[in-house]
């Protein structure tokens, strides 16, 4: 079974990873998405700011292979501080929605001691199954 490697137009190259594997039966995997722009520089500081970012991310990658924010089947979030999390819970559950919509896949969530990135808040990563075209 062969595979392709997704790589959204226009992002910085990834170094030692890929940004999307997928199979040719449609199963993609995310790799972990911070906070981060497509040329891997953080525009915020903040746990809702860099959330948006990581979703955007993952939609992005999404995107780059066919499928829509419907398609994500699972999302495994690794976040730094929970107290942080905790007190922004209306505010997540808001811009999940902005960029999401109202697709609420199988989730977890694990906290970590720490992140590769040192200004990351949090790292999320993915897994969709895109229908054939």
């Amino acid at each position: 079974m062969g595979h392709r490697v997704i790589q959204p137009e226009g992002w910085a190259p990834a170094k030692g990873y890929a940004n999307g594997m997928l199979s040719e039966d449609g199963h993609l995997f995310v790799g972990g998405q911070i906070g981060w722009t497509a040329e891997q520089k953080f525009e915020t500081h903040d746990f809702i700011g860099q959330m948006v970012q990581a979703l955007r991310n993952i939609r992005a990658v999404v995107e780059a292979a066919g499928g829509k924010p419907e398609h994500i089947m699972r999302l495994t979030w690794y976040v730094t501080d929970k107290a942080e999390y905790l007190a922004a819970q209306d505010e997540v559950g808001r811009a999940y929605r902005e960029v999401m919509g109202r697709h609420f896949p199988a989730m977890a969530m694990v906290v970590v001691a720490g992140l590769i990135e040192d200004e990351a808040c949090l790292e999320i990563e993915a897994t969709a199954v895109i229908p054939p075209a």
